[in-house]
């Protein structure tokens, strides 16, 4: 139930001139769906990076009109400036954030570089995850000799671009289109105002590390190998390029961080090595602050790591666990840290959007008891299956904080993210249940005054009517899930709320009967008889599961009542 996003991080070689890049951010950002995170110009380099982020196919369809909009604009044969490049739209990096694979993004930026060299003719070479061969992988090697350089490199069969013409563009260069890992710049405040203190740790952790060094580490000759190469330790982290710095603004050391891959190591894992490697150094970390935005994911892998820690419950709301991972790295000590502003996701969610999950209990059975055909049964049944799971995610936090069982928080913890995940999914099928009926009701407004028209309309209508089967169908699916957890929490949590656990299961079966309902009323106009045939008895079969789970729960409840 994850919405699908991926971020877009295209460098344009032009920073000086703020007309231009104001044209090809406004191209990007007439695509429906994309948002513009950030735009970061750099009169030296003459390079500007823009950041934009959404669903995957908008954010193609928006770097396809920015590199458009950026070879019209940039004349690379009048270009110079610090930074290497090749192209006017010189490197387009695809990043996945949330609901999206690497795999999946390699696909994507694969149609964006074919979509690139074929609609706006640019001459394409991919990277990184989505080089199509190991010798193209690093960009350095696929930019080398930069501008410069392609008239010659083109001619050889070997540089064959991946995409678009092999003919040198004088005007537009190359560009370089990857799939990549999140990368997150990430600094570490220390107690100390010495750069040298700050550098060591940083080495200590980053991945290159030091050169190696006889005698004194400080001062004695650097070690060479056979080929008089220096030899380097390798630092305690993988995937993490550091140095110290003193930042004047705030009277402190830092250790300034860019974690390229945070699969490898994640930030709660970086903060951790470096509190690790300051104090063997005597020196404390007193905070960290995030430069630009995070994955959710990531913040909330950090606070559970925490809570983990602690021994606490990681089936809490997210906001909290958030909160954990806010105050466990300080990442508020040099400034307030919202997450609305910081977390992407957080970012590119339409607020302005009403939907019945965000509503008050009040407005919501207000809204569903008015004359407006939605919220129905469908959403209330979700409703219910949702409250179903959240009683019983509660029964199992306060049960893993309950005294004397100090061994077995893990244990409710495992149970109260198995019923968050239920609920996360059940709140969110609230508002896909009225979406569904929307559809339909969408479909049946379709234009039918010719054949053709009719035929689309009827066709529609079948998909629509199909979708409005599949939610409540999902709903009974989830609330029948969510049974396991309600059982376990009526037979193992406290004793004090097994009535508690009786009420979740009561919502959770009504919820699987409510939906069934929903299934039932609108499978009579599905035309497949083999798919409403398969829906009815798989139906039944979950409604019948969940009509016995609530009888064995509810007589555990009463046996310890």
């Amino acid at each position: 139930m994850t919405e699908r996003i991926i971020e877009c991080v295209p460098n344009f070689s032009e920073g000086r001139d703020m007309s231009v890049i104001q044209q090809i951010t406004d191209a990007a950002e007439t695509v429906d769906g994309v948002r513009l995170l950030d735009v970061d110009p750099g009169k030296a380099t003459n390079r500007t990076v823009v950041t934009i982020a959404g669903p995957p196919e908008a954010v193609v369809e928006a770097a396809v009109r920015a590199g458009r909009k950026a070879a019209e604009l940039i004349d690379m044969s009048k270009h110079a400036g610090e930074h290497p490049r090749f192209g006017a739209m010189d490197v387009c990096p695809l990043v996945p954030i949330a609901g999206v694979t690497m795999e999946e993004t390699v696909e994507h930026a694969h149609t964006l570089a074919r979509r690139l060299g074929e609609e706006v003719g640019l001459t394409i070479y991919c990277y990184e995850h989505a080089a199509r061969t190991e010798e193209r992988r690093n960009l350095a090697t696929v930019r080398s000799g930069e501008y410069e350089g392609l008239p010659d490199k083109l001619s050889k069969p070997e540089w064959k671009p991946d995409f678009g013409p092999a003919e040198f563009n004088a005007r537009s260069g190359a560009t370089a289109v990857s799939a990549r890992d999140f990368l997150i710049a990430y600094n570490v405040n220390l107690n100390t105002t010495s750069t040298r203190r700050a550098n060591a740790i940083a080495f200590d952790v980053r991945e290159k590390g030091r050169q190696k060094r006889e005698g004194n580490p400080l001062t004695g000759p650097i070690v060479k190998d056979d080929n008089g190469d220096a030899v380097w330790i390798p630092g305690s982290l993988k995937c993490v390029k550091g140095i110290g710095w003193f930042i004047e603004e705030y009277g402190v050391a830092q250790i300034s961080m860019n974690l390229t891959n945070i699969s490898v190591s994640p930030v709660h894992v970086a903060f951790d090595e470096v509190c690790k490697k300051a104090d063997a150094r005597g020196v404390r970390v007193t905070g960290s602050e995030l430069v630009g935005l995070i994955p959710l994911q990531a913040m909330l892998d950090a606070g559970r790591y925490f809570l983990r820690k602690q021994s606490r419950s990681t089936g809490i709301p997210d906001s909290e666990i958030i909160k954990i991972a806010v105050k466990s790295m300080g990442l508020d000590e040099l400034g307030p840290f919202d997450p609305n502003e910081k977390i992407i996701e957080y970012v590119l969610r339409d607020d302005s959007k009403r939907t019945l999950a965000g509503m008050t209990v009040k407005d919501f059975v207000e809204e569903t008891q008015s004359e407006s055909p939605a919220p129905g049964g469908g959403s209330v049944a979700a409703t219910l299956g949702a409250l179903g799971a959240a009683l019983s995610a509660m029964v199992a936090n306060l049960s893993s904080h309950k005294r004397g069982w100090d061994d077995r928080w893990n244990e409710f913890s495992e149970h109260a993210e198995q019923a968050k995940a239920s609920q996360d999914e059940l709140v969110a099928l609230i508002d896909k249940d009225t979406d569904a009926f929307n559809e339909i009701m969408a479909a049946f407004g379709l234009p039918k005054g010719t054949h053709e028209e009719k035929a689309a309309r009827h066709a529609a209508i079948q998909a629509a009517t199909k979708g409005a089967i599949d939610v409540p169908f999902r709903t009974m699916e989830v609330a029948l899930q969510s049974m396991d957890v309600i059982r376990s929490m009526a037979e193992h949590g406290l004793a004090a709320s097994a009535s508690d656990a009786g009420v979740a299961a009561l919502c959770a079966r009504s919820a699987v009967i409510g939906a069934f309902l929903n299934v039932r009323i609108n499978a009579k106009d599905l035309e497949d008889e083999a798919a409403v045939a398969d829906y009815l008895a798989r139906g039944e079969k979950i409604e019948a599961d969940a009509i016995r789970f609530e009888s064995e729960i509810l007589e555990i409840v009463r046996g310890r009542m």
